[in-house]
């Protein structure tokens, strides 16, 4: 009946509720602000190690790590983007975003690897330290080897059977 007087219980959770959901965006619009200062300072070492490659002549070397430096952004970005959807739907359902950073955080380890493997075997460097590092480098690769293909297939598959997944992100493009 609408003119029963409502129990205090029911203004209580409902203050209580709106307070949460008001914290929970402002902590939301926290991250999202501290996670683009990130991006930015990414870029702009990215941009300076490429600039002092290019000066030095020594863009071979440091191509590799301006790659790892933006491949952070992009980490930092796909995070970004679930932020914003939870932000806009009030749901953290989003699974694709995090095994998309995780897809790029796989990649990434690969190149390190690379990197490391490559200043590793250079001639007159070899010890028996370094055949350890590169056996446990071996099925560090391996491994991700592995792990690649099976996020590729996860997202692939989820982006296919995922219900509504699909308009909430068109909705946000």
């Amino acid at each position: 009946m609408p003119d029963e007087p409502k129990e205090p219980e029911e203004g209580v959770d409902r203050y209580l509720s709106d307070f949460l959901r008001k914290a929970e965006l402002f902590i939301y619009y926290i991250v999202a602000v501290l996670l683009c200062l990130s991006a930015a300072a990414a870029i702009a070492y990215a941009a300076t190690t490429l600039w002092k490659g290019l000066v030095h002549w020594t863009i071979a070397t440091e191509t590799l790590r301006v790659l790892d430096q933006l491949l952070v952004v992009l980490m930092l970005v796909e995070i970004l983007h679930t932020i914003r959807i939870s932000i806009h739907s009030h749901i953290l359902f989003a699974a694709e975003p995090f095994l998309v950073v995780g897809l790029i955080a796989s990649i990434r380890r690969v190149l390190i690897i690379s990197l490391e493997l490559t200043n590793l075997t250079r001639e007159g460097r070899w010890s028996a330290d370094g055949a350890s590092i590169f056996h446990s480098s071996m099925i560090e690769l391996g491994m991700l080897v592995i792990l690649i293909p099976v996020l590729v297939l996860s997202i692939t598959l989820l982006r296919r059977h995922s219900p509504g997944a699909k308009e909430l992100l068109e909705s946000l493009h």
